[in-house]
């Protein structure tokens, strides 16, 4: 066994740079610092800090909801690289014995990767048996507030540790997973939809998507995000020179302006302006921020697609400049952003207006 005082941080393969470079920043900025091991197309960081007990400290100290590229972490307190095909689950209880308290859940989880996957029924078979094991051992408990992680990179190796529940995500691998409906015109309706499942509670969903509203779609053919407010009843103003799917035209609450979403101008503000063109992040981060400055719409997911390189630097940059406009302006805006699962080589942001701004939710 391996003592590993680290913290394992789920990515998106291929992010893993990026995914490093933001702990590094995130734990310096709460004094502590260390390195990162972060292997190319593995799905995964692990940072270890110089200092007993950073690890802790900085799942503490920095949510989880201001980490743009983690999707899920949690405190590795080991690498077991030995567990026997005839029990695993002795030498994980083993390696858990420094979770500091009971636990109210365990999530056995592999890194989001093609080899990952194959050891998706390993986790489900063992499920249980740990479960049962850490209910035996008086260490499974409801109502408190942490988590068990063992994640699986083999048959023999995994690294074990714990999650504080307020400040990880919800789902295993931080990964909610959405069925594509029959009727949305595009794939891309999953990333709105996660969107507003991972930026909004509930009762923020039902307040600021109530029926009537309305909303500007930028680029909106053929209607994948339009389709999400449309089901939602909002009146949408969908823009693009495109097409949209038919059936959205013939639900009554669609009008498409065929028209550049960079020249669009609303007629009078809107609740929401949602955006999902390819353009380079620059343009879109100076779109949303005109929009929003200029008292255009109240809400707003957009999403940047990021470069091939500096892709860290260049989101860093964009949110930076988002930021000075509103503030220059004295709009008191909440802002969260985040790669979502079902997003690619993008990251979705979401600002609402400070009416609605709620204490950062562990899932962003």
């Amino acid at each position: 066994m391996s003592t590993v005082p680290g913290l394992f941080l789920h990515c998106r393969t291929g992010f893993e740079g990026e995914c490093a470079a933001e702990i590094r920043d995130r734990a310096a900025a709460v004094g502590v610092h260390g390195y990162c091991k972060a292997k190319p197309d593995s799905a995964y960081v692990l940072f270890q800090p110089q200092g007993a007990g950073d690890a802790a400290r900085v799942h503490r100290q920095v949510p989880l909801a201001q980490l743009v590229f983690a999707r899920q972490w949690f405190v590795a307190l080991a690498l077991r690289k030995d567990l026997p095909a005839d029990d695993r689950i002795a030498p994980l209880l083993e390696s858990l014995a420094g979770v500091p308290g009971p636990v109210a859940e365990v999530f056995l989880e592999t890194p989001d990767t093609n080899q990952g996957k194959q050891l998706s029924a390993l986790c489900r078979s063992l499920a249980a048996p740990l479960r049962r094991a850490m209910k035996a051992a008086g260490r499974l408990q409801p109502d408190v507030a942490l988590r068990i992680h063992v994640c699986f990179l083999g048959t023999g190796a995994a690294y074990a540790g714990y999650a504080d529940l307020d400040n990880s995500a919800p789902a295993a691998m931080g990964i909610v997973r959405l069925r594509v409906p029959r009727s949305a015109p595009s794939r891309s309706t999953l990333k709105l939809e996660e969107a507003l499942l991972h930026f909004l509670s509930a009762d923020e969903r039902g307040q600021l998507l109530r029926p009537g509203m309305e909303a500007v779609d930028l680029g909106a053919a053929p209607g994948g995000w339009a389709w999400q407010l449309v089901r939602r009843h909002l009146r949408v103003t969908a823009v693009d020179n495109g097409a949209m799917d038919p059936r959205l035209l013939d639900s009554g609450l669609v009008a498409h302006r065929r028209e550049d979403g960079f020249r669009y101008r609303p007629p009078h503000p809107v609740d929401w302006m949602v955006c999902d063109m390819v353009e380079q992040p620059g343009r879109i981060a100076d779109l949303a921020a005109r929009w929003i400055e200029r008292g255009w719409c109240r809400h707003t997911v957009f999403n940047l697609k990021l470069p091939m390189k500096q892709r860290y630097r260049e989101l860093r940059r964009c949110l930076e400049h988002i930021d000075i406009r509103l503030q220059s302006a004295r709009v008191p805006y909440h802002m969260s952003c985040k790669q979502l699962y079902h997003d690619r080589e993008e990251v979705t942001t979401c600002r609402r207006w400070c009416g609605w701004a709620s204490r950062p939710r562990g899932n962003g």
